[in-house]
């Protein structure tokens, strides 16, 4: 219940926010409209009444009355649908913009990378029908209550009895709440099963995997597999249908005897003379609005709970990044250096991603002098990237600390650090914008100037991107869009690397493996371009410039290399120290690694 109510209070505050006239006058509209059903019901008794009487008077009196009913019905059904449907688009706009904000301003990468919060990320994505107009459930739902509540008056004023008619809907009303319970069950148990599925549609119909897939002639095998995942998912939920068919049965069959016993009360009393024929006429129309109302209810019950649950994940996200905005919030703030003196130091350093017992890092110590470039070389999985995510605060670490010219790290605002970082990573974003805007937002204040996208180009020796671009930096990438220019694998890198390289004095810049699918004579020609730039900025502010590569002769230049191995640094100094070191693990790889390339 306490969950219900936090969810009804997010609901009736989303469209508040989005649109407060239209909240008010769905809610009217919507309210208004099941009031003049139940009442009409009284115009056709008393229409049967002067019929029955040969009263031309009471007759003309029913049928007016059906006729305003009818009337009123529609024009405040023509209300309603109006208001809501422009209340639903405000209500998709605010939303949509506060999940944007919320998933892209958490300071950590959790949720996007532990399956779990996955899940609840495509629930939440999935659910998005529902989270669009979050008030409308709250509003059919209290309408149905109208509704009912105004045929329970009528019916209590034909006979008290017939009153507790609609009592026997309860039954299906709260096993229908169950039903929708076991059904949202299965879909959370079917949640990985539906991503995988997802996944496999997207390898079909994206042409990322389009020549791998025609290669190796895998069609037959992803329509196999999708086959068996919605198999799977189907019998799921097949096996809740039949549950909530048969329960559901049972509890209308009772509302139908119920419904036939008041049926049969009123004839009895009309026989009798103690109830006019108009009064069957009544309970007729009334019985049969019943079981709609019922129906009707039940369905907006079900509506409003598939809704609260999708407002759940909301709170969840919400919860989220509060809970991960606290936990980097520092007791002391301390204002990042405008230019760095010393260095950053990693002491005792570990580290393990959430929801695992397994160190990725354990006990890194490692000083990086202020105005230094610096590699990170390892074989796959040693660890690499990570201490870059724990460089630019994407995650914290679970032991030791990290300083920053003597200052704990955690004690700078994360929003503060990340302006004075800037990356490109091997997973870099094909941001399909145009290309001014596709490198210039590295930078925002500066996303409109060409001059500065232009210099960022140069710094990542991608000054010859203006050659594939035949409107220059007004070309559309991607060819998604009307117009649209592709680009290769190497040029999307350049465009990465440019938007890395759009702030001009960065006091920390990561190139993480972004020229990862170059040959390494190019990305070795890369590194020294990028290594000469990086010593520039360092006369200026100190800057330190990390590079990662898993390929130990492109690295040569750096100031300090350090190797990362088993979750550990290894070692630590200059490529000639390292290579004249006897038995030393570089020395090693590094000659392995220089024979395949002769």
């Amino acid at each position: 219940m306490p969950e219900t109510l936090a969810n009804l209070g997010v609901m009736l505050r989303s469209s508040w926010r989005a649109d407060r006239t239209r909240s008010i006058g769905a809610l009217l509209a919507t309210a208004l409209v099941p009031v003049t059903r139940p009442l009409r019901a009284i115009g056709l008794g008393v229409m049967a009444d002067g019929i029955v009487a040969q009263d031309s008077g009471t007759a003309l009196r029913g049928v007016a009355i059906v006729a305003g009913l009818t009337a009123a019905n529609r024009m405040l059904d023509w209300a309603s649908v109006t208001v809501r449907m422009r209340l639903r688009e405000h209500t998709i706009l605010f939303l949509d913009e506060e999940v944007i904000e919320l998933s892209a301003r958490a300071p950590s990468l959790e949720h996007h990378e532990r399956p779990e919060h996955q899940d609840q990320m495509e629930l939440l994505r999935s659910d998005r029908h529902y989270l669009v107009n979050p008030f409308m459930p709250i509003a059919w739902s209290l309408a149905a209550v109208v509704q009912l509540v105004a045929t329970i008056a009528v019916f209590a004023g034909l006979h008290p009895a017939l009153g507790l008619l609609p009592l026997a809907g309860v039954p299906a009303l709260v096993l229908g709440l169950r039903a929708e319970a076991w059904w949202e069950d299965a879909r959370e148990q079917t949640a990985q099963d539906s991503r995988l599925g997802i996944h496999l549609m997207e390898l079909a119909t994206q042409p990322a995997a389009g020549k791998e897939v025609r290669i190796f002639d895998l069609g037959d095998e992803l329509v196999d597999r999708y086959q068996e995942l919605m198999r799977r998912i189907e019998r799921r939920h097949a096996a809740v249908d039949v549950r909530a068919a048969l329960t559901l049965s049972v509890a209308w069959a009772l509302f139908a005897v119920a419904y036939m016993t008041a049926v049969g009360f009123v004839a009895g009393q009309v026989v009798d003379g103690a109830l006019s024929v108009g009064a069957v006429v009544l309970t007729l129309s009334l019985g049969a609005q019943i079981n709609g109302q019922l129906a009707e209810l039940v369905d907006n019950a079900t509506w409003f709970s598939r809704t609260s649950r999708a407002v759940s994940r909301y709170r969840w996200l919400t919860r989220y990044v509060a809970e991960t905005e606290a936990a980097t919030a520092p007791a002391r703030p301390a204002a990042a250096p405008d230019t760095l003196r010393d260095g950053i130091t990693f002491a005792g350093v570990a580290f393990a991603y959430p929801g695992t017992d397994r160190p990725v890092l354990d006990g890194v110590d490692l000083h990086l002098p202020a105005g230094s470039t610096v590699a990170i070389v390892g074989e796959n999985g040693a660890g690499k990237t990570t201490l870059v995510k724990l460089l630019l605060r994407f995650y914290e670490p679970t032991a030791g600390r990290i300083t920053v010219d003597g200052v704990d790290l955690a004690d700078i605002p994360v929003d503060d650090w990340r302006v004075r970082t800037s990356g490109a990573f091997q997973d870099f974003a094909h941001l399909q914008l145009v290309a001014r805007h596709s490198i210039g937002v590295g930078w925002l204040p500066h996303a409109d100037d060409d001059a500065a996208v232009a210099e960022a180009t140069t710094r990542a020796a991608a000054g010859d991107l203006h050659q594939v671009l035949p409107q220059g930096l007004a070309t559309q990438l991607g060819r998604e869009f009307e117009d649209g220019t592709e680009l290769s694998i190497g040029q999307w890198q350049k465009v990465a690397v440019s938007r890395a390289m759009m702030r001009a004095a960065p006091l920390l810049l990561v190139l993480d493996e972004p020229t990862a699918s170059l040959d390494a004579p190019t990305e070795h020609e890369l590194f020294d371009h990028f290594t000469g730039v990086a010593r520039v900025v360092a006369q200026e502010t100190g800057a330190i410039t990390v590079l990662v590569s898993h390929r130990f002769s492109t690295v040569r230049t750096a100031d300090l290399v350090v190797v990362v191995a088993g979750n550990r640094v290894a070692e630590t100094g200059t490529h000639e120290e390292l290579v004249a070191r006897p038995g030393g693990l570089y020395a090693e790889l590094y000659g392995l690694q220089a024979r395949s390339y002769t």
